[in-house]
């Protein structure tokens, strides 16, 4: 009888140890699955120069600048960064007319993000015809949805985005999923954001959004 017993203690600490070293692989691969895909996401967030890369958008009917946080109701510096690209653009030629997407970004706030992109953009001399608003959008994949809705309102066809390098790739990636046409997006580095924390940030949006993206799809 004892003989028995203790054979039997004996193969549940086997089975035991066999689930163990099986749960220890597991782990292992689930974390090597998630170093390959945020690794992954980060290459492709980090290498991104823009559509066209490293060249000039063509002509197009809109810039669109995707909005940011405003400091007491004015751009703050990384958003100042996007609208004196979109104004180099405009000046250059490349579109007549703005279309500043950002809806109210902190409570306290007066002014939603496109309201305070506008009063930047008149303070550098742009006339207020020139500028359209959209501020209803708290996420990227809504400025660029109501963005495409006030496009089809104006008769516009063709736009580029304006944002940030780091924020680039997604962005495209969204716009070509909602059907823009001939998408451009045209970056800008920072210089006075932390780039670390913003691209690992950038990383879990993405992921974020690309499960949005298959959910859309009906999974």
């Amino acid at each position: 009888m004892m003989a028995t017993v203790g054979t039997d203690q004996a193969a549940v600490r086997s089975r035991s140890r066999s689930y163990l070293k099986w749960a220890i692989r597991l782990v292992a691969l689930g974390a090597a699955a998630l170093v390959i895909w945020c690794g992954s996401l980060w290459w492709i967030i980090n290498r991104y120069e823009g559509l066209p890369a490293q060249g000039t958008p063509k002509k197009a009917d809109v810039g669109i600048v995707l909005g940011a946080r405003l400091w007491q109701d004015k751009p703050s510096p990384a958003l100042e960064e996007r609208l004196d690209q979109a104004l180099s653009l405009y000046r250059s030629g490349t579109f007549e007319h703005f279309l500043l997407s950002g809806g109210m970004d902190a409570e306290g706030g007066k002014l939603t993000e496109a309201e305070g992109m506008r009063d930047y953009l008149l303070g550098q001399g742009v006339p207020a015809e020139a500028i359209v608003l959209e501020s209803n959008s708290h996420s990227t994949y809504d400025n660029l949805l109501f963005s495409q809705r006030i496009m089809k309102e104006e008769g516009w066809s063709r736009a580029v985005i304006v944002t940030h390098q780091y924020h680039g790739s997604r962005s495209q990636d969204i716009a070509e999923y909602l059907g823009y046409q001939d998408v451009q997006v045209s970056v800008t580095d920072s210089k006075v954001l932390n780039m670390a924390y913003h691209r690992t940030r950038e990383v879990l949006a993405y992921t974020k959004w690309l499960g949005e993206k298959w959910l859309l799809h009906g999974g």
